[in-house]
């Protein structure tokens, strides 16, 4: 069956929320038999914060609604079976049946994962859908994960452009860069180092501490809202902006092959439905945390505690032409990461001409 047809209103446009549930249970259930063993899967997770609660149990619950109660996750907290950096192995070891993941952190195997989680030149929120469920991502993603990890791959979260950093010392030009110790991670570790910084890879969980300490001199970890509930702010001066080396990025959880061959055909179709409409419910999410936490963000500010700088305009032009001579070495001798990034280039491509038939997002209709 095509999944996507199944989520595709009358109309032809993407169903969302309740209609997208009645639809599937309409459709899916009639179109194939049920099965009516039970199964228990423990979730190992990457971080915590709304990848936990919005990522990983919002899938969790969804599973369990479409399969009717036969599949169940137990979604465990990030570390509890291994480290958070290390659920790929942990699902293909079957230490855990499925985990939530961000592809940099393969990256030390593959640096394909990089771009499939997110990367300085890659997808906005909004063409990650684009590409994944319209441009053939999805099943580039499924091949990766199974050739190279031999693990089921379903795109369950998507995240935000990210703060580019939460600092101690202010950063407005290439110059400021250089010798920053930043915690970061996935492909900016690699050209944040071109570009001078001095990078240190930790877990985003252990990054307030590292932070505090003095460890790093920045960080940079998610959007304003999640940034906002961490308290970066608290600790760092400055907020620096635009998130020039995270676009946006996307989760996959993954299980593990034998789990999923023992699933009946109903429901693995059903596991990636809530995959799909977690996505979809997780940009929706997320963007609404992210607009209360700059809010919030601003009236620290506003109190004197902090103070917001914008990159200069050489900056950001020399991050994204460091980014594109990164992604096309790495693209020079890895097949994977060569298709991969030749099908998100395409999709960019063919986004050239969104704003010229669409309005802008937000502001004050006259």
């Amino acid at each position: 069956m095509n999944i996507l047809g199944i989520l595709r209103d009358g109309t032809g446009k993407m169903a969302v929320g309740a209609s997208v549930a009645a639809f599937v249970a309409a459709t899916c259930l009639a179109a194939l038999p049920a099965r009516a063993d039970d199964v228990t899967w423990t979730m190992a997770t990457h971080a915590g914060g709304h990848w936990l609660e919005h990522g990983a149990q919002g899938f969790a619950d969804k599973v369990a609604l479409y399969t009717e109660g036969r599949v169940k996750i137990n979604v465990a907290q990030p570390g509890a079976l291994g480290s958070p950096l290390t659920t790929t192995q942990t699902v293909k070891d079957g230490i855990a049946e499925a985990a939530t993941t961000w592809g940099g952190h393969v990256q030390g195997i593959d640096k394909t994962g990089a771009i499939v989680g997110g990367w300085p030149g890659g997808l906005r929120p909004e063409e990650w859908f684009f590409w994944v469920y319209e441009d053939g991502g999805l099943d580039l993603i499924k091949q990766w994960r199974m050739e190279k990890f031999g693990v089921v791959s379903i795109p369950c979260d998507t995240g935000e452009t990210e703060i580019f950093l939460h600092s101690h010392k202010p950063v407005r030009t290439i110059e400021d860069f250089k010798g920053l110790r930043v915690r970061t991670s996935g492909a900016w570790a690699e050209i944040a180092a071109k570009l001078g910084a001095s990078t240190v890879v930790i877990p985003g969980d252990e990054a307030f501490s590292a932070l505090e300490r003095g460890v790093v001199d920045a960080l940079e970890w998610a959007g304003p809202g999640q940034n906002f509930k961490s308290a970066f702010h608290t600790i760092a001066k400055y907020i620096i902006t635009p998130g020039v080396h995270y676009a946006s990025g996307l989760t996959e959880c993954i299980i593990n092959k034998d789990a999923w061959d023992k699933l009946s055909e109903h429901d693995k179709v059903m596991v990636e439905v809530a995959g799909r409409l977690n996505l979809y419910e997780s940009y929706a999410r997320y963007g609404e945390l992210d607009i209360a936490g700059w809010a919030k963000l601003k009236e620290a500010a506003a109190s004197g505690n902090n103070e917001f700088i914008k990159l200069d305009d050489s900056f950001i032009a020399a991050a994204q032409k460091a980014s594109n001579d990164w992604a096309d070495e790495q693209a020079g001798n890895n097949e994977w990461f060569k298709k991969v990034l030749e099908s998100q280039r395409a999709t960019l491509d063919k986004l050239e001409t969104w704003d010229e038939f669409r309005l802008p997002i937000g502001g004050v209709r006259e």
